[in-house]
């Protein structure tokens, strides 16, 4: 019975010649399963942090590197097609396109501006900032700002000395009905001392600033002049109405007289104008048929 019960036992330490205790095999196989955890722990927390900082990488080449195409795209869908950037090229930070105007989606009208517009593209506390340059048709480069939030935007159009802009009234016909008719000769010239900013929300526009648009030497080739006139048309908001602005039309010089007033508002833009001829207005019948409804020797033009 006494040598049962010696075989009956199972320590878990030996002791050596020596004297000192010895681990079991127990004891030895404990340990070597807790360094294999602690080791695949650590591989498994490397390779998170790998995968991590690949993702973070291929996230900032994406921003970094993403090509102008999108901002291009961006652009054309915003606009309802009438704005095209084409044949873009670069990042969406530095690129450049062709200015194109089309009358829309389905429409056959297109008319591309000379040259190339460029871009630069900056973070901003309130938005992004955009530089635009364009040999033909910017004076010097123009700042545009640009504030997204949750359904809502605001673009400014930073004021500058003299004149932003200056476009071929031609420009217009990529447009279409009308502008494709009328086939305008000219220029189309921008002014905003002070800037001027739309403000849009759920699909209605407010505007603070103010901004003339001057038409040089027009003309038209409906009619049988090689010139119809110089025009002025200036929007600025209007302090005693929050959220409108007021639209002025006036007449420089010229055979075609225009003259009208108006508001943009929560509701669109609201026009009420008229044409008539100073002096022989027979150059001017079909002209005068088109741009308005015929009250006489005058044309009344409604928009809104």
């Amino acid at each position: 019975m006494a040598l049962l019960a010696a075989l009956s036992l199972r320590p878990s330490a030996t002791v050596s010649s020596r004297g000192a205790p010895r681990l079991g095999r127990s004891t030895e196989w404990h340990e070597s399963t807790l360094e294999e955890m602690r080791w695949e722990r650590a591989d498994t927390s490397s390779r998170r942090w790998a995968i991590w900082g690949t993702l973070c990488g291929a996230l900032a080449a994406l921003v970094l590197f993403a090509p102008a195409a999108w901002l291009a795209s961006s652009v054309a869908s915003g606009t309802g097609g009438r704005v095209i950037l084409a044949d873009a090229s670069g990042s969406i930070w530095n690129g450049s396109a062709v200015a194109v105007l089309a009358g829309g989606e389905g429409s056959r009208d297109a008319r591309a501006l000379p040259g190339r517009i460029e871009w630069k593209l900056r973070p901003a506390l309130n938005g992004l900032k955009i530089e635009l340059a364009q040999d033909c048709c910017i004076s010097e480069r123009a700042l545009l700002t640009v504030t997204p939030g949750i359904g809502r935007v605001s673009v400014k159009l930073h004021g500058a000395p003299g004149w932003i802009g200056q476009w071929p009234a031609q420009w217009l016909a990529g447009l279409g009905t009308p502008w494709n008719t009328l086939q305008l000769g000219g220029a189309l010239r921008l002014s905003s001392p002070d800037g001027i900013a739309l403000h849009g929300a759920k699909g209605r526009w407010r505007v603070d600033g103010s901004a003339t648009l001057d038409l040089l030497d027009v003309s038209s080739r409906v009619s049988t002049l090689d010139r119809l006139g110089s025009y002025r048309l200036s929007l600025a908001s209007d302090p005693g109405n929050a959220g409108r602005a007021r639209l002025e039309l006036s007449t420089t010089d010229g055979a075609l007289q225009l003259s009208g007033s108006g508001e943009i508002g929560a509701g669109g833009v609201r026009f009420r104008g008229e044409a008539s001829a100073q002096g022989d207005p027979a150059p001017l019948q079909n002209l005068l048929n088109i741009i308005g409804r015929r009250d006489g020797a005058r044309s009344v033009i409604v928009i809104g």
